[in-house]
């Protein structure tokens, strides 16, 4: 998950800065030092270290945080604005025009997620309302073409194709036409990208921004290629102007450091970032929320939007119901698994939660994944009174549903003796699911409960 090294080296620092009580200039010089190598560890342009650190040592050695009544936490707020004012200080949307078209092209190198991400844009903008059409320019990759009309597919928008004999610059023309005539208000262009920038690609992307109006022109960089992401987009935006960038493969990257750097080296903003292959797995950038990730605060905001998009209100509402007077059955078992796939898995919820910080794949890797689906098997062996009423469970019960399972009965009696203690737990704890309402945990949680 990106920034997992960064997040366990700064909550180091931060928790020696703790430990002091009253800070010294020396102790802010010597924990700015480590702020920078972990910075640079993780692949932050160094310019953007240096001044970053600077500005933060300067604040923090004010008269106001050196006899504050907690310097160590007013020197972590520092860090974290100044993190927030690294990343570009508020979410930029992407200007769409109230009426007739809005043209989007989007560009990249080859291989950095472009065709994928042009979809999954499409997708959330149809989600909204408008009504995208995909336009297929890469006419030199084999499969480019078919892989945008099968992405297209998956989110349900159309895409023009003139084949791949055709010149980019004239299908980009066509496609506005065909846009006009079928109702379409957006058009995201997709176009070729090369293993790297040559002359050949540059043109191609001049000459369609000459022949047509290009309202808005988004650069798609791998995040896994680190400052090199951060030299692509500093070269794409001096040769022919960017808008905006939206970062791939966040999840592979544990450092982070394009993502950092991106808005400081290009002056461009960071629209969003791709956490996933699945069509929804590209999130808004948010640089306040991704500070606060990165210092191990969580991010519950972003957790509780991924929980209304991703499980149905009523019965979220009637599991919560269930949930609170600990008479759940095991099919709501299955359900709170289904849905944390469907919110990303459990990782991606841990990442998000205050306090884990770093911890979440470490966490996660303690679910294996195989037990999962072996308790899965086990519960799709019940019977539907079985699943409904865990009470049912005896000897010879268990011993069917192993066989049908295929796991020893000792997996079975497990699984029960878990699920029992999840129900006493609960009805130890009455207020744990209170409050709320349709935003707060408690609302979210009711929905999703993790299998024990």
């Amino acid at each position: 998950m990106a920034f997992e090294s960064l997040t366990d080296k700064l909550q180091g620092v931060f928790k020696q800065l703790r430990s002091k009580g009253r800070l010294t200039e020396g102790d802010v010089h010597e924990a700015m030092k480590e702020v920078k190598m972990a910075l640079l560890e993780a692949d932050v342009n160094f310019k953007t270290v240096k001044n970053f650190t600077r500005t933060v040592e300067q604040k923090a050695i004010g008269e106001d945080v050196m006899n504050g009544l907690n310097p160590a936490q007013m020197v972590i707020k520092i860090v974290h604005d100044e993190l927030v004012d690294l990343m570009g200080s508020e979410t930029t949307e992407i200007p769409l025009n109230s009426s007739g078209l809005t043209v989007i092209m989007m560009a990249g190198l080859q291989g950095s997620g472009k065709t994928t991400t042009a979809a999954k844009l499409a997708g959330k903008m149809k989600s909204r309302g408008k009504r995208p059409l995909l336009v297929a320019c890469d006419v030199y990759r084999p499969g480019a073409i078919k892989q945008l009309e099968t992405n297209g597919a998956k989110v349900g928008v159309p895409v023009f194709t003139m084949g791949d004999k055709n010149d980019p610059v004239d299908i980009a023309k066509a496609s506005i036409s065909h846009a006009e005539q079928n109702g379409n208000n957006v058009v995201l262009i997709d176009t070729a990208g090369r293993l790297q920038i040559d002359d050949d690609m540059m043109k191609e992307l001049k000459n369609i921004k000459k022949e047509i109006h290009v309202d808005y022109t988004i650069l798609v960089v791998d995040a896994m290629t680190g400052q090199e992401a951060v030299n692509v987009a500093k070269t794409f935006t001096f040769l022919v102007g960017i808008d905006g960038v939206i970062l791939t493969k966040c999840d592979g990257d544990t450092r982070g450091g394009a993502a950092l750097s991106v808005k400081s080296a290009t002056g461009k903003p960071l629209l969003y970032i791709g956490m996933g292959e699945k069509m929804e797995d590209l999130e808004q950038f948010y640089p306040d929320r991704m500070a606060s990730r990165i210092l191990g605060m969580g991010d519950v905001l972003t957790l509780i939007e991924k929980a209304q998009a991703n499980l149905d209100e009523q019965k979220a509402a009637e599991m919560e119901k269930k949930f609170r007077k600990a008479n759940f059955g095991f099919d709501d078992y299955l359900t709170s698994m289904e849905q944390m796939k469907k919110m990303g898995g459990i990782e991606s919820i841990l990442s998000m939660l205050p306090g884990i910080g770093g911890k979440a794949q470490e966490i996660s890797d303690m679910v294996d994944e195989k037990q999962m689906k072996r308790t899965e098997a086990i519960i799709l062996s019940m019977t539907p009174e079985e699943r409904s009423n865990p009470d049912l469970m005896n000897v010879s019960r268990k011993r069917r549903i192993a066989n049908g399972a295929g796991v020893d009965i000792s997996e079975v009696n497990r699984l029960v003796k878990q699920f029992e203690q999840a129900r006493k737990l609960m009805k130890q704890m009455p207020g744990m699911m209170k409050g709320g309402g349709r935003r707060g945990l408690g609302g979210m949680f009711g929905g999703m409960k993790l299998p024990f």
